[in-house]
């Protein structure tokens, strides 16, 4: 049994772009609990909350509960639930889950091949993450998870027919003449540019493409934001704030309240703009709430 492509392989509502990470980040978290206890079981109203907040805060701009993922993820061979009365999940409810004391963890085999293989978790993970996130949140989502990758642990996803082209970063940061389209960074270290990143708006993992049209040159912060959500591009190219975002010190007012309405730094003349296509895309599929008002001048 080849776990990397059953991992690749997760059955995942889809269509057209629509991000449902919910099994993936129920599954890392389950690889993480596992790292840390190998025979623990995960009983689902002592984890509720934390699989809330990882929707909350990696998941899709809608509501969510996560007791979709933890009955669901059963299905792809990876995860076995069990309740007080025996085997088997009781349902996709979270009061049925509740009420019959339902915990999960990983399937045996899957259970046995880790222990035969310890490094396949780290490459397990690697391509949850890959598959699903942009590289910006890989490091945080891992913290959140409880997992600790070494780089020899996560090797490489099996070859596929997408390769990325390694030329955006450089086509990009040109279009945006090097410095951040939201706040205007250009910081350099003698010639080369520090804390300046080539952003996908469409995820590369949803089919985004390497191409200036699919790319913003951001700041590592506000390249973080965006892929969480909290930044958006209207269809005036001017940035959107999230309502929900919430900062009271002097820095998040300047820095990322201040910029609701602001139009962008960029393109030069002669660059293409972001295409429709992908700006709303994520503001369909990563954006949460509501734009926040343009406070008055």
């Amino acid at each position: 049994m080849d776990w990397l492509e059953r991992t690749a392989e997760l059955r995942q509502w889809s269509r057209s772009g629509t991000r449902a990470p919910h099994k993936p980040l129920l599954f890392l978290y389950a690889l993480g609990r596992f790292q840390q206890d190998p025979a623990g079981e995960l009983r689902y109203s002592a984890i509720e909350g934390d699989l809330k907040e990882l929707l909350t805060g990696y998941g899709p701009p809608h509501r969510t509960s996560p007791a979709y993922p933890f009955h669901h993820l059963v299905s792809d061979g990876v995860w076995e639930v069990r309740t007080d009365r025996g085997p088997g999940s009781p349902g996709s409810g979270i009061r049925e889950l509740r009420a019959a004391g339902a915990a999960g963890r990983l399937a045996p085999e899957l259970r046995a091949a880790l222990g035969r293989e310890p490094s396949l978790l780290g490459r397990m993970a690697r391509v949850l993450l890959d598959l699903n996130f942009p590289p910006s949140l890989h490091t945080e989502l891992c913290e959140a998870v409880g997992l600790e990758l070494e780089p020899a642990e996560t090797g490489q996803l099996p070859a596929g027919p997408r390769q990325r082209d390694r030329r955006m970063r450089e086509l990009v940061l040109t279009a945006y003449e090097y410095q951040c389209a939201f706040c205007g960074y250009d910081g350099r270290i003698g010639p080369v540019s520090v804390g300046l990143e080539a952003a996908h708006v469409r995820w590369w993992a949803f089919d985004g493409p390497d191409d200036v049209e699919n790319g913003l040159c951001l700041c590592s912060l506000h390249h973080k934001l965006f892929d969480q959500g909290v930044l958006g591009l209207g269809e005036d190219h001017r940035i959107l704030v999230s309502q929900s975002f919430v900062g009271r010190s002097a820095a998040a007012r300047h820095h990322v309240i201040a910029l609701a309405g602001r139009p962008l730094t960029g393109p030069q003349p002669g660059a293409l703009p972001v295409a429709a296509a992908h700006r709303s895309w994520h503001t369909a599929q990563v954006f949460h709430g509501t734009p926040r008002p343009v406070a008055a001048s």
